[in-house]
């Protein structure tokens, strides 16, 4: 069992950052393959990125290509999300996802429902 809590969400504007976290406890957090996924208002909960055990390899959604990067420290089991350049369409609750199956690398677009562990969410507003 793996427990996701994360944090750092909140209201920026738009071109601004934010640094979304994502704290792992329980089962070791090295072993897995873990995402960022998002869900908007009224909208389905899409993918966002997804990054390998060891973070070396790491997939992106056309839509945050190069405005965001997803990294991790093993050391510390957390997972991070960077989100600069931010825009208005960027407001959803993001939610950290992992899968104890699957540690990567990745190559394509992963779907939810690989993912077996995910975290409560958290609210990123961007105003325009």
């Amino acid at each position: 069992q793996v427990q996701l809590v994360e944090s750092g969400g909140g209201v920026a504007q738009a071109g601004g950052s934010l640094r979304l976290s994502c704290a792992a406890s329980g089962r070791t957090f090295s072993n897995y393959g873990m995402a960022w996924f998002r869900q908007g208002p009224g909208k389905e909960r899409d993918f966002v990125a997804a990054i390998s055990w060891d973070g070396y390899s790491t997939y992106y959604a056309d839509s945050v290509k190069g405005r965001f990067t997803a990294s991790r420290d093993n050391a510390r089991n957390t997972l991070y999300l960077h989100m600069n350049s931010l825009k208005p369409e960027d407001t959803a609750i993001y939610f950290c996802a992992a899968d104890q199956d699957y540690p990567g690398p990745y190559y394509s677009t992963p779907q939810f429902y690989e993912f077996n562990y995910w975290g409560q969410g958290t609210q990123v507003t961007v105003a325009s």
